[in-house]
């Protein structure tokens, strides 16, 4: 596997070491540009044990300093290849203007939930992250749809698990460390690896501009990706390569979720009138033995290879769509 990190502004740096259509992935914390070396005295947390040495965007120049290096990601990206941004309010305007002046497509706008925000007492808390999905024309974008929960398997609220982990509001916890050394901003490993799960495969080359504490290429390394990356910050750089070259290579494939096969073999597929008169045929034959409507549509299910939705359709005659896809009968028929 090829892991480079290089301690040098991404822009420069990526210009100097990435070529062309080069990298499969990105996923990436830019700087604040709101005093993010200040923000302890915002949150009232001791940051003994935090690595000096964060570099600031001054307000004024975010916008510049967002084109540029959005302008080198678009480059690096192959065609297909994926782009998140991970990015608080105050300045992402100039981010999404950026975007905007790139070829890139938007693919999703998700809104990260985590456990803690700012104390106010004259306004909402704030406490989430926006991540900008993007993607690089002219090829298909890689979306591996079942990595993480097959098509029939149910959540803790009863609906489909798949439906419910591709929703694009996250509430993933971040991740505490009391008196460890870390860097000031630290995005967790449960976030990381929904994104690279869903949007790269094995092998791939994953990137950050602003590596910090060297979380996405970690997460990468422990998922068998390769990594590339930038830190412009000499402390945090010297610090975190020490940390991410002492990890072994898949450190992280005994933790994941390994999702069963999925059982929707017909899933897609236009249901033609003999299958249809079948299913009419065996739900009735169920419902005369006894079962209940859910329990025998759940069966027909299994047998006929179709996500629940296909089939209630079918039993109640109705070509009907607009059904909750939340309802607690749901098994993720809509993909």
């Amino acid at each position: 596997m090829t892991y480079l990190f290089y301690n040098q502004d991404c822009i420069s740096g990526a210009q100097e070491h990435l070529a062309d259509n080069s990298v499969d992935l990105i996923i990436t914390d830019p700087p604040y540009g709101i005093s993010g070396d200040k923000l302890d005295k915002h949150y009232n947390r001791n940051e003994s044990f935090v690595i000096d040495g964060y570099v600031e965007i001054p307000q004024a120049e975010y916008a510049e300093f967002s084109m540029n290096w959005i302008k080198q990601a678009e480059r690096v990206l192959k065609p297909g290849g994926a782009l998140y941004v991970v990015s608080g309010y105050t300045n992402l305007i100039d981010i999404l203007n950026a975007l905007r002046e790139t070829s890139l497509k938007e693919v999703n706008h998700i809104i990260w939930k985590y456990n803690f925000g700012v104390y106010t007492k004259t306004k909402y808390i704030s406490s989430h992250y926006h991540i900008l999905y993007y993607v690089k024309p002219k090829a298909k974008h890689t979306f591996n749809t079942f990595a993480r929960y097959a098509d029939h398997e149910r959540s803790d609220k009863g609906g489909s698990a798949n439906y419910e982990d591709r929703e694009d509001v996250w509430v993933i916890n971040r991740e505490y460390k009391p008196g460890q050394v870390k860097n000031k901003n630290e995005l967790p490993t449960a976030l990381l690896t929904k994104m690279i799960q869903y949007s790269s495969q094995e092998g791939d080359m994953v990137c950050d501009f602003f590596l910090g504490s060297f979380s996405t290429a970690k997460v990468a390394k422990g998922l068998n990706r390769k990594a590339v990356g930038f830190e412009i910050s000499q402390n945090a750089f010297d610090h975190q390569l020490q940390e991410i070259n002492a990890l072994e290579v898949g450190y992280l494939q005994d933790t994941i979720r390994r999702p069963p096969e999925n059982q929707y073999f017909n899933q897609g597929k236009p249901i033609e009138d003999d299958e249809r008169a079948a299913i009419a045929k065996d739900f009735q034959a169920l419902i005369d033995k006894g079962s209940t409507k859910k329990k025998a549509i759940d069966a027909l299910s299994q047998q006929y290879g179709r996500g629940y939705w296909s089939i209630l359709r079918v039993v109640d005659g109705t070509t009907n769509k607009s059904a909750n896809p939340n309802n607690s009968t749901n098994q993720g028929d809509l993909f």
